[in-house]
């Protein structure tokens, strides 16, 4: 069935108090957004805790879907048949030739569904229920009805019209991107960071990021591929303004400074100065890291506190309490999987010590940082000056 409309539904926004309606708004925004990457013309309206996407002439409905499953902020997208308010001979007449074009009717379970927004309508909740289920089971006497588990539900919603669906399309969930302000994602080719992006843009977060590139040591294709995964989050996030910092000098004087074991926790350290002086610049509220406890040796809580000890802003670790398959999982789930493991290695996997200490000590790091000063300072400078921002998305 070729559907002319569709209805948005949300849950978490339904739970707001007198703001609702920003929220509702921001969502709106967002839908028409991704409906820009929709051949065809479409309207967004907004109706008693409703939201509807109504489809002027011809589109491609499995485009549109694609690009509304990625609207945060959307719990289920309904195709629906809109028809004018009637008495119930034509509604459930309405019903059952919906039935008939949707479904192969023979032998099915169903269940009515029936909602009243109005209550001007002058059958009740229950009654509805009763009499479309009476005019289906006239209609198609194999069919029975099952209210526990049916192979078809059939949702009737009475409103300024009546709406007639059957199908509930899993949107992401979440809040609108950009109700909760932004803040700068330390984006690199592996599997982690994409999905920490994903997961705190989900919560209505807008996303910049900033990626630490490190040639010839790391080639053009291991950027390239970090574009790519920058793309694939501005799926769902939209446009991400992504800051490529060459950081191989810098990591070089570390190299040649400071003790081999610390490596690592002194790179990450500058990292995120790095980071937060961007952050700072786009007016980001805090840093986000893909980092999970344990997961290596720059992860381990010594090795995180010593890491925070740089920064002035908040750092956010949406990952913090995921084992690698968990994370897998939800890689695989967004698209990012694909592109995170081919081959390219980043900054952090060249550089990295045969044996890293695993608990630094914070005092004993800022003592070998010591032995940076006659150079860092002019080095960091370079690396702010020389980056170049993409706009990604």
């Amino acid at each position: 069935m070729n559907y002319q409309k569709f209805l948005i539904k949300y849950a978490e926004i339904g739970i707001k108090g007198k703001n609702r309606h920003l929220f509702e708004e921001a969502l709106v925004r967002q839908i028409r957004i991704a409906l820009k990457k929709t051949e065809g013309s479409f309207a967004v309206s907004r109706e008693q805790g409703r939201i509807y996407v109504d489809c002027q002439g011809d589109y491609d409905q499995e485009e549109l879907l694609e690009n509304l499953k990625r609207v945060f902020g959307i719990s289920g997208i309904c195709p629906v048949v809109q028809v004018p308010v009637c008495g119930i001979e034509e509604l459930s007449a309405h019903v059952v030739g919906f039935l008939r074009e949707l479904y192969d009717t023979h032998s099915q379970t169903f269940k009515i569904h029936a909602r009243r927004a109005r209550k001007d309508y002058p059958l009740d909740t229950m009654e509805l229920n009763r009499e479309l289920g009476g005019a289906v089971l006239a209609a198609f006497p194999h069919m029975r009805v099952d209210v526990h588990d049916p192979q078809i539900w059939v949702y009737v919603e009475i409103r300024e019209s009546i709406y007639i669906y059957s199908h509930v399309i899993p949107g992401p969930g979440g809040m609108p991107v950009g109700t909760n302000g932004k803040a700068m994602l330390l984006l690199s080719g592996g599997i982690d960071s994409p999905v920490a992006g994903w997961m705190v843009a989900k919560r209505g977060v807008k996303l910049d990021a900033v990626y630490f590139h490190a040639p010839p040591y790391t080639s053009e294709r291991a950027k390239q591929k970090v574009i790519d995964l920058a793309k694939q989050v501005a799926r769902y996030t939209g446009p991400i303004y992504l800051h490529v910092v060459n950081f191989t000098d810098i990591q070089l004087y570390i190299y040649d400074k400071c003790p081999h074991e610390e490596l690592t926790i002194i790179m990450r350290r500058y990292m995120m100065r790095i980071a937060e002086h961007f952050a700072r610049e786009t007016k980001s509220l805090g840093l986000v890291t893909g980092e999970s406890i344990g997961q290596v040796a720059s992860q381990t809580m010594q090795s995180l506190a010593a890491t925070n000890d740089v920064c002035t802003m908040p750092v956010y670790r949406p990952l913090i309490g995921f084992d690698k398959l968990e994370i897998v999982d939800l890689a695989e789930k967004i698209g990012t999987y694909e592109t995170s493991i081919q081959p390219y290695e980043d900054c952090c996997t060249i550089f990295v010590a045969k044996h890293p200490v695993t608990k630094p000590n914070v005092n004993i790091i800022r003592r070998s940082e010591k032995k940076l000063e006659e150079k860092i300072d002019e080095l960091v400078k370079t690396a702010l000056e020389t980056t170049e921002v993409l706009i990604v998305g």
